[in-house]
């Protein structure tokens, strides 16, 4: 650490540095979201069909899981200061080339570029929680930023209607893709590691550094990939990652086919559900935090929590079925809310299980099969839904993803036990 000459008495800069996480997940949520509220417009003006659109969306999905087997390495590598600058930078020229599109197809470039970018987001905020936290904290910090997606999924339905109506769908792609340079320029100025940050003091970093030590050097995805923990991991996001990205890039046409709503008529609907699943994302990460606290163990705590969040999903499958708005409003909000506080302790299990050094390429591998597994459900709904017209057998995946994920997880890393890589 440097010296201690002109460092604060007493800091919590860590939480400034999660704030920061918790800001550049709020964007990455609302440039991806952009296109979901307006599909249905830009479906009747530029004549798409359900498969076109379900083309596009798994474009996105596609290059998002390319990306992130190659932006776990290239943050171990770079750090995570000026490669989360390169992404975001990246994202935000994509978000707005969206403005520039007029056809299918050059919607599916724009979706490639823009998933391309944003695939570096979840494995760098968690590559930085690893650094700025101690184990003991980390699902809490994993839950606050990851909250963002939440947020970012309620200022979007706030926002990119009005926007639409007012200046024009272009605009709504230009405004909201533009944020990410507003951030970058916080990043910037505001970002170091906490050996190296002058904010930082010296209890502090001595409780960020209170874990034992751990190899610093960089740790290849090629190391990691064989370890029966990363296929735990792994699978877990492949199982229920596109759960939410169902919901994420369906709901909002879903709610307009099937109770006949207007793109305004759907904002509030869709707060409701974001702000719930904002609760959980964060109420997820205090479960397991405070378990950890009273006395379980890390394994007892992530697993329990994570069994309290996949018996939360399973009334969604009676989605389909209901006649009322509020009702389908009320099991999708607990759904997501689970789902996001399944992912806060899934999440952290790749730093439980993994040294600081592997993370940034344990997350990305875990991340690029939940991509996969998004690409294969937005391909299915679109065949499904052009086939039968009906979401009943969608609905029926997505609530029975999350036991069947823990129970693999179970069976490949029964006790979390950390991996020993030399």
């Amino acid at each position: 650490m440097a010296p201690t000459l002109g460092r604060p008495l007493r800091s919590r800069f860590r939480w400034t540095v999660c704030a920061l996480l918790f800001f550049a997940t709020t964007i990455n949520y609302v440039d991806r979201q952009v296109l979901s509220l307006l599909a249905q417009t830009l479906q009747d003006k530029l004549s798409w069909s359900v498969t076109d659109y379900a083309h596009i969306a798994a474009a996105f999905s596609a290059a998002y899981g390319v990306g992130l087997l190659v932006a776990g390495g290239m943050l171990d590598r770079l750090g995570t200061r000026i490669g989360f600058a390169l992404a975001i930078t990246l994202w935000s020229l994509a978000a707005i080339g969206h403005a520039l599109a007029a056809t299918a197809f050059a919607f599916g470039i724009a979706r490639v570029l823009l998933g391309f970018g944003e695939a570096a987001n979840f494995p760098a905020c968690i590559k930085t929680v690893a650094e700025w936290f101690p184990k003991r904290e980390r699902a809490q910090a994993t839950g606050l930023f990851n909250s963002g997606s939440n947020i970012g999924a309620v200022v979007a339905p706030l926002t990119v209607p009005a926007l639409a109506a007012y200046w024009g769908w272009q605009a709504a792609f230009v405004i909201t893709g533009a944020l990410g340079f507003v951030w970058l320029a916080f990043w910037w100025a505001l970002y170091r590691t906490p050996d190296r940050h002058p904010k930082v003091s010296v209890d502090e970093y001595k409780h960020i550094t209170s874990d034992p030590p751990e190899r610093v050097e960089s740790i290849p995805w090629r190391r990691v990939f064989p370890r029966r923990q990363t296929w735990a991991f792994g699978v877990g996001k492949f199982l229920t990652d596109p759960v939410w990205w169902f919901f994420l890039f369906w709901l909002p046409k879903f709610l307009q086919n099937t109770f006949h709503l207007s793109l305004e008529q759907i904002v509030i609907p869709t707060i409701v559900v974001y702000n719930a699943a904002s609760v959980g994302s964060v109420g997820g990460g205090w479960l397991s935090s405070t378990l950890i606290k009273r006395g379980r163990s890390i394994n007892s705590a992530r697993k329990l929590t994570m069994l309290t969040c996949a018996l939360c999903v399973l009334p969604v499958f009676y989605v389909p079925f209901s006649n009322n708005l509020w009702v389908v409003v009320g099991l999708v909000s607990l759904a997501l809310a689970a789902h996001q506080g399944w992912s806060a302790n899934l999440f952290t299990t790749a730093s439980d299980m993994f040294p600081r050094a592997a993370v940034g390429s344990v997350v990305g591998i875990g991340a690029a099969a939940g991509a996969l597994g998004n690409f294969l459900i937005q391909e299915a709904a679109g065949w499904v839904l052009k086939t039968t017209g009906s979401y009943s057998a969608l609905f029926m995946i997505c609530a029975s993803a999350y036991l069947v994920a823990l129970a693999i997880v179970q069976l490949l890393a029964p006790r979390l036990e950390p991996v020993e890589l030399d």
